[in-house]
């Protein structure tokens, strides 16, 4: 066994957060992205860092040589606004894992881990407001969300099948609604938490009292703070798990209530207006922690409240950094 670890879109919000972690534990990382490291969102000089688009069979091979564990958490991903509008683009990752499974198959990867999405649940189970939480089976029969949920669990099932056909140990974990500092928060692949964060900044720095929030803000979620999605996803890397986990909060909350719990940490009331034709997607979701926490005792630590403060302090932080005449 070789003792490098590859992260792919290690450049991106949960990959940079992952580098970091994993380099603490003094494990030998190759991070790999197809941005160019100034726009990475994380760079971490104890990395070996490589650019590389693989969604070629070439650079994954190259990428993987020498490697003991890949973790596979690079796609073309966003906000609802972002996979709503580009689900061609979002169905292309399965690419990546198509051609990293293969490359990891012949250079003798001793383990796999595929970032899957809470995307991959059938509509049908996640139509009200008060949804039951998701349980591993409700993926089937299946209906995910169109385009990025369909490539999440396509890829699941490749997954499996490299598994039962080559012997490639894989471990496949279903993210609900990540969030932290260090991820995007503007340009349009922002998700709700840090989009909320962004408008509050720019609300309590500009003085301007109001806020826009896509739907009606009844739609519900469950979020997970990145610390905790970071140690989950290394404690399911490292157990016997090998069917798709959820890895998620199971605290239920509105829009409305996620934008209140901004505005007291920003010290601000803001009055709302709803886009109510604004992309929303389904109308709740949350996640059922029972199979993570029954077999490995993991569930999240975070509050809401508590990962909401670093959030919200690290993006206004961002948003004060803007040259003055983006404030204006």
């Amino acid at each position: 066994m070789t003792d490098v670890t590859l992260v792919t879109g290690a450049g991106g919000f949960i990959g940079g957060h992952l580098v970091k972690d994993l380099l603490a534990r003094g494990e030998a990382v190759r991070a790999v992205d197809i941005k160019p490291e100034a726009e990475w969102h994380q760079v971490f000089a104890g990395a070996e860092n490589r650019r590389a688009d693989l969604r070629e069979p070439g650079a994954c091979a190259e990428a993987v040589a020498g490697v003991g564990r890949v973790y596979n958490l690079a796609s073309d991903m966003g906000g609802m606004g972002f996979i709503e509008s580009h689900k061609a683009a979002c169905m292309l990752s399965v690419l990546i894992n198509t051609h990293l499974l293969q490359a990891s198959v012949a250079a003798d990867v001793e383990r796999f881990f595929f970032g899957s999405s809470a995307c991959v649940y059938a509509a049908e189970h996640q139509t009200s407001p008060d949804v039951i939480p998701l349980r591993e089976e409700d993926a089937y029969p299946a209906m995910p969300e169109d385009g990025y949920g369909w490539e999440k669990l396509f890829s699941e099932r490749m997954c499996r099948h490299f598994t039962e056909d080559f012997g490639l140990e894989t471990r496949v974990a279903r993210y609900h609604n990540v969030y932290g500092p260090h991820g995007t928060f503007e340009g349009g692949r922002e998700k709700a938490p840090a989009a909320i964060c962004r408008k509050v900044a720019e609300a309590e720095l500009l003085d301007r009292p109001e806020i826009e929030i896509w739907g009606d803000g009844k739609q519900t979620r469950s979020f997970t703070y990145i610390d905790d999605c970071v140690h989950g996803t290394l404690a399911i890397m490292d157990s016997d798990l090998s069917e798709p986990v959820n890895l998620g909060s199971a605290t239920l909350v509105t829009i409305d209530d996620l934008v209140s719990i901004v505005e007291e940490i920003a010290g601000i009331t803001l009055e709302r207006r709803y886009k109510t034709d604004a992309p929303t997607g389904v109308r709740g979701r949350n996640s059922d922690n029972t199979k993570l926490r029954d077999a490995i005792g993991w569930e999240p630590n975070t509050t809401l409240r508590d990962g909401l403060e670093v959030t919200y302090r690290w993006v206004r932080d961002q948003v004060r950094a803007r040259p003055a005449v983006a404030l204006s």
